[in-house]
């Protein structure tokens, strides 16, 4: 049972690093009077090759900080997290939180022609099967192919978007995917929108990339309803953001990807 949502309170939005910023970027277009708060657990990224108990326990620490600053709602911007920790944030905690997995899997099915849908993510949601369980319940003929794309992260941590390096991470990752015949691409990381030039140029003009961003900001806007704070609209750098690892770096890497000063960025250790 939720408590009261009041209209001026902020939304919470956390991620393992910088990719939560592909979800801000769509609040701040449709919702943009709402204010943020943005956790980046950079001092812990990457979220990939880390255990379910490990990411329940992250997301734990993440979730009661930005409970504890009076957040309305909360996304839950990381594949990886939603994949294993949602439901217990859900139950733990008093204010909805909205995962990332979904509004993929939905976009996806919407998207494609041929029933063949791909997937890249982290390891722990490639292996949480949490994508694939749910178009299956949702599409029993869907096909979905899975693909670990561990360096992706790393790489757009490290503002490394573009580049030789990058296109052929994309080559190795993605050919396995082309050799499938999908039509249609989930990005499951909220970083990988960062590279989708890259994916995209990689996979052919014949392939939908589906970036969950917008569908999740939807579904965010749907659960607010008459609480939808319009008091805007507001810029990025007048939202609070907070890293577990270093502000400085946080905000240049993040000011490029976004092509908007965050302004005051600062660390908070949990």
């Amino acid at each position: 049972m939720y408590v009261s949502i009041e209209k001026n309170s902020p939304i919470g939005v956390f991620d393992s690093g910088v990719g939560g910023l592909t979800v801000v970027k769509e609040i701040v277009k449709r919702l943009p009077g709402e204010r943020i708060i943005y956790f980046g657990d950079t001092a812990n990224v990457p979220y990939g090759e880390k255990n379910a108990e490990e990411l329940i326990r992250l997301a734990d620490n993440i979730a009661a900080f930005l409970v504890a600053q009076g957040v309305k709602a909360v996304v839950d911007a990381c594949n990886s997290t939603s994949a294993v920790a949602l439901e217990y944030l859900r139950e733990r905690y008093d204010v909805p939180f909205i995962g990332v997995i979904e509004a993929g899997v939905k976009g996806a099915l919407n998207a494609t022609k041929n029933g063949k849908v791909g997937i890249i993510a982290t390891r722990p949601t490639i292996e949480s099967r949490a994508h694939k369980r749910l178009a299956k319940k949702l599409d029993p003929g869907v096909e979905v192919f899975g693909q670990v794309c561990s360096l992706f992260v790393p790489l757009v941590e490290a503002g490394r978007v573009s580049g030789p390096e990058t296109a052929l991470a994309a080559e190795i990752y993605l050919a396995p995917l082309l050799k499938k015949g999908i039509d249609t691409l989930i990005l499951g990381c909220t970083h990988y929108p960062f590279l989708a030039p890259v994916i995209g140029k990689t996979m052919g003009s014949d392939v939908t990339l589906v970036d969950p961003a917008e569908n999740t900001v939807k579904e965010l806007e749907k659960l607010l309803q008459g609480q939808i704070n319009d008091n805007g609209p507001r810029t990025f750098a007048d939202h609070e953001y907070f890293v577990s690892g270093d502000p400085v770096s946080f905000k240049d890497i993040g000011e490029k990807l976004i092509g908007a000063s965050l302004g005051r960025v600062n660390q908070q250790l949990l």
